[in-house]
Order: C-alpha cells, then sequence, then structure tokens
C-alpha cells in the first residue's frame, strides 16, 4: 500500500513537471520576440504562435486530467474523462493540424476538409458527455485510426510537393525541409493513438508522459530552427528591367511550349556573365528570385528555362558549386596546400557538409572523398 501511494506521488510529480514544460513552452512560443535557441534564425510567426497555442493546449488538457487523480467515485471519473475527451478532440488534434500544415510555406492550404473530417469525432464525444456514457468509444476509436492515417498519408504528399516547391526556389535547403519533422511527429502521433487502445497499466503511463515530454522538446526545437520563408518567391518583378528581348519579356506563364531559341540563349548568357563568371552562387542562401533579379530578368523565365532544361534551380547552383570545389580542389593539391574535404566544401558555398556530399555523389557518382583518393592515385 505504501509503496503504491509513493509511486502515485511521483506519477503525479512527473505529470505536472510535463505539464509545466507545456505552458511554459507555450507561453515562450506566444509571447517571446526573440530566438533564444537559433539567435541568427528567424522562424516563422504563423507557425511559432499555432504551435504555442498546441503547446498551451496540452498544457490546459493536462491541468483537467489532474483532477482525475482527486476523484473516488467512479461515475465522477468517467464523466471527467468524457469531457476530457471533447476538449482535446476540439483543441488539441485541430491545432495539430494546423501546425504541420504552418511547416508547409510554400502556401496556404483550406482548413475545411480537415474541420469536415474532424467533425464526426468531436460529435461523438459531445454525444458521449451528453449521454453519460462511454459506449461510443469503441466507434470513436475506430474512425479516429484512419483519420490519423489519412492525416498522415495527406501531409506526406504535401511535404513531397514542399520538397520540390524548395529546389525550385532555393540554393540552400538547411533549416528549410520539414521530412524528417513530419515522420517524428508521425511516430509520436502514431504512440498516442498506440495508447488509446491499450490497458493503462503503469508502464504505459509513464512512457506517455515520456513521449509527451518528447514532443514538447521536439516541436519547441523545430519551431527554432525552421527558417521564415515568408518572402513569395512567387512573385514576378517588374518587366520593365527585363534584360530579355521585347518579343521574349511579353511571354505569359502559360506559353511553357516552343520557347524561342533567343529566349533560352538570352537567359543562358544572362546566367554566365551575372551568375557564373562573377561567381554568385557562392553566396548562402540565394533565392531564385534573388538570382533574377540579379541577372536582369524575373522568376517566372528564369524557371521556364531551368524547366527547360529539365533540372531544379537547386541542383543548377549545386552543380556550379560543385564545379568550383573541383576547381579549388585541383588548385590546393597543385600548390601542395593543406586543404580538407570539408573546408574546400564551404569555400565553395555549401553550408552544411552533409549537404555537400549528397550533392557531390549525385553529380559525380561518388562520394568526394572517394574521389580525392582517386585523384591522388
Amino acid at each position: 500500500m505504501y509503496d503504491q501511494a509513493r509511486g502515485d506521488i511521483l506519477f503525479v510529480i512527473l505529470y505536472s513537471v510535463v505539464m509545466a514544460m507545456a505552458l511554459l513552452s507555450g507561453c515562450y512560443l506566444l509571447f517571446s520576440k526573440t530566438n533564444a535557441f537559433v539567435p541568427d534564425i528567424t522562424p516563422p510567426r504563423r507557425l511559432r504562435r499555432w504551435t504555442g497555442v498546441f503547446l498551451a493546449s496540452v498544457a490546459v488538457n493536462q491541468v483537467w486530467c489532474m483532477r482525475l487523480f482527486f476523484l473516488s467515485s467512479n461515475e465522477d471519473i468517467m464523466m471527467a474523462d468524457l469531457v476530457g475527451g471533447l476538449i482535446q478532440s476540439v483543441t488539441i488534434l485541430p491545432v495539430a493540424i494546423v501546425v504541420l500544415l504552418a511547416m508547409l510555406q510554400d502556401r496556404r492550404r483550406p482548413l475545411w476538409p480537415f474541420a469536415m473530417m474532424i467533425a464526426p469525432a468531436v460529435s461523438g464525444m459531445a454525444a458521449c458527455v451528453v449521454s453519460r456514457s462511454d459506449a461510443l468509444y469503441p466507434v470513436i476509436y475506430a474512425y479516429d485510426l484512419p483519420l490519423i492515417i489519412a492525416i498522415i498519408t495527406y501531409m506526406v504528399r504535401a511535404s513531397r510537393q514542399y520538397g520540390r516547391w524548395l529546389r525550385d526556389n532555393y540554393a540552400d535547403l538547411e533549416h528549410k525541409e520539414i521530412w524528417r519533422s513530419l515522420i517524428v511527429l508521425a511516430i509520436i502521433l502514431l504512440a498516442f493513438i498506440v495508447n488509446e487502445f491499450c490497458d493503462k497499466a503503469p508502464v504505459y503511463e509513464y512512457a506517455m508522459l515520456g513521449v509527451t515530454a518528447t514532443l514538447i522538446c521536439y516541436l519547441l526545437w523545430r519551431v527554432e530552427t525552421l527558417s521564415d520563408l515568408s518572402t513569395p518567391v512567387n512573385d514576378v518583378e517588374e518587366d520593365g528591367d527585363c534584360k530579355l528581348p521585347p518579343t521574349d519579356c511579353q511571354l505569359t506563364p502559360a506559353e511553357d511550349d516552343d520557347l524561342p531559341l533567343s529566349f533560352r540563349n538570352t537567359i543562358e548568357r544572362l546566367l554566365k556573365q551575372n551568375c557564373e563568371e562573377p561567381q554568385l552562387y557562392l553566396q548562402h542562401d540565394i533565392s531564385i528570385t534573388q538570382l533574377a533579379k540579379q541577372i536582369g530578368t524575373n522568376r517566372t523565365y528564369l524557371s521556364k528555362y531551368f524547366a527547360l532544361l529539365g533540372i531544379t534551380y537547386n541542383s543548377y547552383i549545386n552543380g556550379l558549386r560543385i564545379r568550383h570545389f573541383i576547381k579549388i580542389c585541383h588548385e590546393a593539391t597543385a600548390s601542395h596546400q593543406p586543404m580538407t574535404t570539408k573546408q574546400l566544401a564551404y569555400q565553395s558555398g555549401f553550408r552544411s557538409y552533409s549537404t555537400f556530399n549528397a550533392a557531390f555523389k549525385q553529380s559525380m557518382g561518388m562520394t568526394a572523398t572517394e574521389w580525392m583518393h582517386s585523384m591522388a592515385g
């Protein structure tokens, strides 16, 4: 009896710690205007705000569930559990979906389809509260599982579209990609679902406290390390500064087929004169819109040009960086100057060594280390 009471006290303490973590993290994201973790990164305001709301919702639900520890009547416990389930269905799940969508910064996506998907679960929980019975719980659980799977499937497809958008518009993808985050969040979400179908043994209760704490920490880290991409890369600059021939400058976005040869030759010349020769590709985080403005055209025409070549903007910039790496590597070898592969990669415009390795292997068919060994041999 004494061991059980001590275990209950320990669980309440850990539960309170997790609740405080959620509340403090939510308040920090909602009210702090600085990034205390990665000061040189500006996270998306919308994502930061909604993640703060989500963590505050987690704290509110934790507070409500705390009262279960102090109820003795089975009827009161069941009613508190029913109301808590209803609160979760109208707060945590909808806000979690908004948080996931806010990570995708290519465009705003409509929320009404998700509201319609969640509505049956919310209605079922409301019916349970009104009837003061958990008889509908099996039906609700049976609906929740395909609902979560549908949401995860949608996010996987949306994140793939988002990845293609990133490669079409940005040279450096560090602090921009989210697919790893979606995998982690999907695993955590599935852990919560599995817990709903499991017997509430103490081991599961402690495990879910750990999962909740992990979710709080991971979301806080994810928000603070994701760069804000709110600059409208899809905006087309004024055509008055366009250096294309007048006939090409009059092209519309719908004219993607059979573009004149003068269009391609002019873009190629502008890129060579204003990007390749001055080594503009060595600049970090240059977007396709910034490059288009720098060379004297606009994003629409530049995107058409890369599409005609069958490449993305990201592969174009990284290809130039790989060529630059090979050039300075030969120069360092000829002058007997000791340089590491990582140093040469950073001098070639890459901000991440892992990104450099992936780009080099894709371009050359081998790793940079293997290539350098073959060159030395």
